[in-house]
């Protein structure tokens, strides 16, 4: 079965962080953004957020968010290796470049997919042949959240149908796997907590792999194969998004 590990997002959050901090010449000229990328388009700045998008020769994306409590720093996978993603350089720059802003928790978020044209492998998940499924004059939507706990971190995984959407504007039923690590910043002052931060970025790569293999190995080792659909755009279903005021939670 392909499944194919979409994005990888880290989140900051901060007590009153200032969204006009985060502007194009801040990122670019202090070195969190590397020399070769460059903006991709007009950044949208207003009170609540700014949005930035930045790319490179290869096409490579990456696009952060700043609110008033947090921070979303986030780069596309494509075909590249995890090892190669850039993004916990940057958000770790951010933070370093802010010395005296009050961290209070960092998010490892990878997000993936697969293709299910059937739409019932989250029905499977649940309970196969329920009266209570087939309520309603449309096929019922459904949407999974767990929690995993581990030394280092929880992990709060949410499994949900979604749809891809092609070059050609048809559409595929896929089930999308967004996974969150969740680091409370310990300590009694910036630094301390500054420390703990960097060090909670530090296991991305550890959580990104833990992530992998829980849903290869724990979900999809019984799924049959299907081709993977390339360049496609990810387009959660209507139905099922809903804006978390988790500050883990993606709105991007």
């Amino acid at each position: 079965m392909k499944f194919a590990i979409q994005d990888v997002v880290i989140v900051l959050a901060a007590n009153n962080h200032s969204p006009s901090v985060a502007n194009a010449e801040f990122l670019q000229y202090s070195g969190i953004i590397p020399k070769d990328f460059k903006l991709a388009r007009q950044p949208v700045y207003t009170q609540q957020n700014a949005q930035l998008t930045f790319t490179d020769s290869n096409d490579n994306v990456i696009s952060i968010v700043a609110e008033t409590n947090r921070i979303i720093f986030m780069e596309a996978v494509g075909n590249r290796e995890i090892s190669s993603l850039q993004i916990a350089s940057i958000a770790s720059k951010y933070a370093k470049a802010l010395p005296n802003m009050e961290f209070e928790a960092v998010g490892i978020n990878p997000r993936g997919y697969f293709e299910d044209p059937t739409s019932k492998y989250v029905e499977s998940l649940l309970s196969p042949g329920a009266a209570w499924l087939s309520v309603g004059d449309k096929p019922m939507r459904a949407s999974l959240n767990l929690v995993y706990n581990y030394e280092r971190a929880s992990m709060y995984l949410n499994i949900s149908e979604a749809a891809l959407r092609k070059e050609d504007e048809t559409s595929t039923p896929i089930v999308m796997f967004n996974g969150s690590f969740s680091y409370e910043l310990k300590g009694e002052t910036k630094e301390e907590k500054q420390e703990n931060l960097h060090k909670a970025i530090e296991n991305w790569q550890t959580d990104v792999t833990t992530y992998s293999e829980l849903v290869n190995n724990k979900f999809l080792a019984n799924v049959p194969e299907t081709e993977q659909a390339s360049e496609a755009t990810v387009e959660i279903t209507s139905e099922l998004q809903e804006e978390s005021k988790d500050v883990f939670a993606m709105s991007v």
